[in-house]
């Protein structure tokens, strides 16, 4: 996954967080993420594009989630900035590679991607919006830091 599509899923959530707020700005949405007013335009040109995000003209335009953060996934998410999600080009659009028929690896390759297509395919924007899911992260995170210190300092 490349920095735009991370960008583009910061800017998405931030819209899951505030489903019930107004109409964001694409100005209000770059400073609330801290991201370059021009990265902000292209990833909403390019969601809106996918239908992910609706638009609205005018002084009180901006932009809102097209549908519901549960029904969003971080795969589309990623095909509509990224296009295909594979890990090699093989195993996700055929005929790209010169080495594709004979390679010992394709099949192998493209069960990878299929199993990290299907992960993302399962992970909504709302699972990645819940405040919930970064606390208990965070919480996880303490207790594998614990461990490793008791580890250290065991006899």
């Amino acid at each position: 996954m490349n920095k735009l599509t991370d960008y583009g899923i910061v800017l998405l959530t931030h819209l899951a967080r505030q489903r019930a707020g107004p109409i964001h700005s694409a100005r209000d949405l770059a400073d609330a993420s801290h991201l370059p007013a021009p990265t902000v335009n292209k990833l909403l040109k390019k969601l809106s594009q996918a239908r992910l995000l609706t638009s609205q003209r005018g002084v009180n335009g901006g932009y809102t989630l097209a549908k519901d953060p549960a029904q969003i996934s971080v795969a589309e998410v990623i095909n509509a900035l990224e296009g295909p999600i594979g890990m090699t080009e093989c195993s996700s659009v055929a005929g790209l590679c010169s080495l594709e028929p004979t390679c010992p690896n394709r099949s192998g390759w493209r069960n990878i991607s299929e199993a990290i297509r299907d992960t993302l395919q399962k992970l909504s924007l709302q699972d990645i919006a819940q405040p919930r899911a970064a606390a208990a992260g965070a919480a996880l995170r303490e207790r594998l830091s614990s461990a490793r210190s008791k580890d250290l300092v065991a006899p």
